[in-house]
Formats: structure tokens, C-alpha cells, sequence
């Protein structure tokens, strides 16, 4: 029988032993080859046809599939994608690329964010930063709220405290004194707390890792791109940054509606921590490290570097720098002074705040924890 025949051939060719036998030929064709050898040794009753690859309309060739009016490839937004793979990878978006745009794209709320595996981290995270940019926006659109609200959302103190600062007699609404619980303040009343103005902003703190070519102001007369511009969907309140970072430095920088917090994480007496990765054009020497580590003497005063160090497995142009003073350009200074330029400036930290998890470009809102930790500083 054939079957048995072709069977022996197989093993025979296996074997070594070609007499009186042939090789066996895989009947497929090659990829690339319009026309493949005919699969012989079969006993199919169907009548054997060569593989031809469906080149659809790439090679104009319509001899197996009619005129082009008779019958045309049909194509989706699937396959396209997938014949630019196979035939040629596309541009980076298929237009033209710009900064701006990759980085005003707003919050990790509104954005795509790379997923590792099914993503179910990188949505349970953007879940958690709208439920608070919702409980934000409550307070905003509400007409009237209750008054140990109102001061709770002013930063003065929580809403059990408030009360007790009511009924004590303390708060005044439009120069009357309120000790009723539960009274309902509108938006244009004007609060009084120890004879200060208080707003009903609740505080809100959002950390973003600034990149590359935005300056850290609320507006620029000459229409510079501002880190205001990365926040803008951040919070329905106006923010303002935490202390600065010029243009061509990087990293984490705090902007708020908090102006207590602002004091006092920019006053020096609260040693708020701040640490910079520093690339210089060529090595540190070791008596310079030296010397910015005792005090680099400026235009100020003496500039005190808490600690400054090299950095474990890089290069030795590349150090570490923690300080609390926030003079303008100090660092770019100190190291001018003793002939280094400074070839990027990245914040890593800053009162305890890092950029982990944030993308450049982005930003996320301070948990409470977070909040808490700041406040006692």
C-alpha cells in the first residue's frame, strides 16, 4: 500500500539510508516563493494546490482573486495596524511630535498611563485620584455649607474643633457673632476667625515631577510655558507653587491653595529638606566635595550644604546635594564658584515628598498621611 510505502521511505531517510528511497520534502513552499513544489506521495483525493501568500493589494496582483472591481480586500483599523508592523514601522505617531502636547495632556485622571499586565494597579490608582478630585468639586458647586465646614475647609483647625471655636463665640459671619450649630454660610459671606478673613477653599496638595522647560510661576508675561499648564485639571481651585525650580531644572515641586503651608515649607527656620541629583561637565575632586561640604561663601552669605556626597555606581561627576536654603540658583552657584557647570538639576525630594510613581510631566494628589506629615513639620 501506498500508506506503508511512504511510511518506510520517512524512516529510511531518518535513518540515513536514501537507496531505493527519497527524501522527504516538505510540500509547504517558502516564504517569499510565489509558486512551491507539488506534494507528491499523497493520497489525497483533493487535487493539490501551491501556498500563495494573500498579499491583498500591496503587490496590485489580482490573479487568484478576480478584478479589483470584482472583488476588493477588506481592511479595519485591526489590520491596518498590524500591516504597518509587517510592512514597515510608522512614524512616532504618525505626525509630528510635540512637548507641549505630550505633557499638558493634564492628570493621570484624564491620560493613559503604561500597564503592567492586566493594569489593575494603574486603576485602582486613577480610581483613587478622582474619588478625591470629586470630593473636592462637591464643596465647589454647592451654593451654601455649614459653617464648622467652612472653617474646617479654611485649614484652621477640623470640623469637631470648629465647633467648639462657635460655640465659644469666636466666628463671625458679616460682622455678626454666630454660635448656632449647624448655620449654613453662603459663598459671598464674609467669615471672620480672630479677626482675620478666612475662604472656604478646602486645601489641596498636589505633587508634580516638573520637567524640562516650564518655569514655576502662575503666569509669564513673555507666554513661557508654566507648570501651571501641567496642573490645569488638577483642582478647581487656583494653585500656586511651592517655593520655585528654574526652567532647565527637573523633579517633584508642591503646588497648593494652602498659603499657611506655603510659609512655612519656603521659610528656612523650618528646614524643609531638599534633596538634588547634580551632573557636572567633569569629576568632583575630592577636595572640592571637600570644601562645598564646609561652605561655599556667595553673594548672600555662606551657603550651608547639609550633606553632599557621591553617588553609589555612577560616574563621578554625578552627586548628591541636600539642603534647606532657598536662595535663587544656589546650587548652579556653588558649584560655578569652583568652576564646575551644572549639566542637569533634578529634585528627587522635598520634605519628604518624592517624584516615586510619577511619571515627568505628571502629578498626583498628597494622601492625608502625607498631608499630616507636612503639617508637623
Amino acid at each position: 500500500m501506498s500508506i506503508k510505502k511512504s511510511s518506510d521511505d520517512s524512516r529510511a531517510s531518518r535513518s540515513g539510508n536514501s537507496s531505493g528511497s527519497k527524501s522527504f520534502k516538505k510540500p509547504f513552499s517558502k516564504p517569499g516563493d510565489r509558486k512551491g513544489p507539488e506534494h507528491k506521495g499523497s493520497n489525497s483525493k483533493f487535487e493539490q494546490k501551491s501556498f500563495k501568500k494573500n498579499t491583498g493589494s500591496f503587490d496590485g496582483s489580482d490573479e487568484d482573486f478576480g478584478s479589483k472591481s470584482e472583488r476588493k480586500p477588506y481592511i479595519t483599523n485591526k489590520s491596518e495596524s498590524y500591516e504597518k508592523k509587517s510592512f514597515g514601522k510608522p512614524k512616532r505617531g504618525g505626525k509630528n511630535f510635540d512637548t507641549r502636547d505630550k505633557y499638558e495632556r493634564g492628570s493621570l485622571k484624564y491620560g493613559r498611563r503604561p500597564s503592567n499586565g492586566d493594569g489593575r494597579e494603574d486603576r485602582a490608582k486613577s480610581f483613587v485620584q478622582k474619588r478625591r478630585l470629586n470630593k473636592i468639586e462637591k464643596d465647589v458647586y454647592k451654593d451654601s455649607i455649614r459653617l464648622n465646614k467652612y472653617i474646617a475647609n479654611s485649614g484652621i483647625c477640623s470640623r469637631r474643633e470648629a465647633d467648639e471655636l462657635i460655640t465659644q463665640g469666636l466666628v463671625e459671619v458679616n460682622g455678626k457673632v454666630v454660635t448656632e450649630m449647624g448655620y449654613q454660610v453662603q459663598k459671598t459671606d464674609r467669615v471672620v476667625f480672630d479677626g482675620q478673613s478666612i475662604t472656604p477653599e478646602k486645601p489641596v496638595y498636589v505633587l508634580l515631577n516638573k520637567p524640562k522647560g516650564y518655569i514655576s510661576t502662575t503666569k509669564d508675561d513673555k507666554a513661557r510655558k508654566t507648570v501651571m499648564d501641567l496642573v490645569a485639571n488638577a483642582s478647581p481651585y487656583r494653585l500656586f507653587p511651592v517655593g520655585r525650580l528654574d526652567r532647565s531644572t527637573t523633579g517633584v515641586i508642591l503646588l497648593t491653595n494652602d498659603g499657611h503651608m506655603t510659609k512655612k515649607l519656603t521659610h528656612p527656620s523650618f528646614n524643609a529638606k531638599k534633596i538634588y541629583h547634580v551632573t557636572l561637565d567633569k569629576k568632583l575632586t575630592g577636595e572640592d566635595l571637600r570644601l562645598i561640604a564646609e561652605g561655599i561663601r556667595l553673594d548672600e552669605g555662606v551657603a550651608v550644604v547639609d550633606q553632599i556626597s557621591y553617588i553609589e555606581g555612577k560616574p563621578k561627576n554625578e552627586v548628591g546635594i541636600e539642603i534647606h536654603i532657598g536662595w535663587n540658583r544656589v546650587i548652579r552657584r556653588i558649584f560655578q564658584r569652583l568652576g564646575y557647570e551644572v549639566e542637569s538639576l533634578d529634585r528627587v525630594m522635598f520634605a519628604g515628598l518624592t517624584k516615586k510613581n510619577i511619571k515627568r510631566g505628571h502629578w498626583r494628589i498628597l494622601t492625608e498621611l502625607e498631608v499630616n506629615n507636612l503639617k508637623m513639620l
